[in-house]
């Protein structure tokens, strides 16, 4: 009889990234992925709805760490964002860069998980948004504050997952946010006239 092994969860995601690298996401199944875990579907479908919830499974625990981190902020609306996303680096992708690669490799490959993710990332928008509107910021300051710090991390992201970075991701959301404020600063050019 085989022994129990913990953490089901963890075997799980660890076993899917690897087969969706192997194989591809679409050419893996859940019991390629559960055989692979040493555990079986059933197991499986009680952690997870599909198998794409493997790549997304820490979509609450980010929710989570941005919620708090907007609420302990007190910052303008911009900076309370950007500061928010820097704790989630922190906390949750800090030491995890070669995992995070493998996974945004799996994504770039598969329009159907690229947009997931777009979906993914608009909810977590609208939960910031509504965080900031919860310390009394208004609709469309918190709206801006929001969009403007998802680009960031978007950029910074992009920037971080990129092969030869070294940088952090904390500090990539500092200096994009930095670039973004340059941009945005920067005195109007008037239009080319036609």
């Amino acid at each position: 009889m085989a022994r129990w092994q913990p953490d089901a969860r963890g075997r799980l995601e660890a076993a899917a990234l690897a087969l969706f690298n192997e194989r591809g996401f679409e050419q893996t199944t859940v019991t390629d992925i559960a055989a692979r875990a040493g555990l079986d579907k059933r197991t499986f479908y009680r952690l997870f709805g599909d198998k794409r919830e493997v790549l997304f499974s820490g979509g609450s625990r980010l929710e989570e760490v941005l919620v708090k981190a907007v609420a302990e902020t007190d910052a303008d609306p911009f900076e309370t964002v950007v500061t928010a996303f820097r704790q989630v680096a922190d906390e949750i992708f800090a030491d995890r860069l070669d995992l995070v690669r493998v996974r945004q490799t799996i994504i770039d490959a598969s329009p159907e998980l690229q947009e997931r993710e777009l979906r993914k990332t608009n909810g977590l928008a609208a939960t910031v948004a509504a965080a900031l509107r919860a310390k009394g910021v208004g609709e469309t300051t918190a709206t801006l504050a929001t969009e403007s710090g998802v680009t960031v991390f978007r950029v910074a992201f992009a920037r971080w997952v990129a092969p030869g970075n070294d940088a952090s991701l904390a500090d990539l959301i500092a200096e994009t946010a930095a670039e973004l404020r340059a941009v945005t600063s920067s005195p109007a050019t008037p239009p080319a006239r036609v």
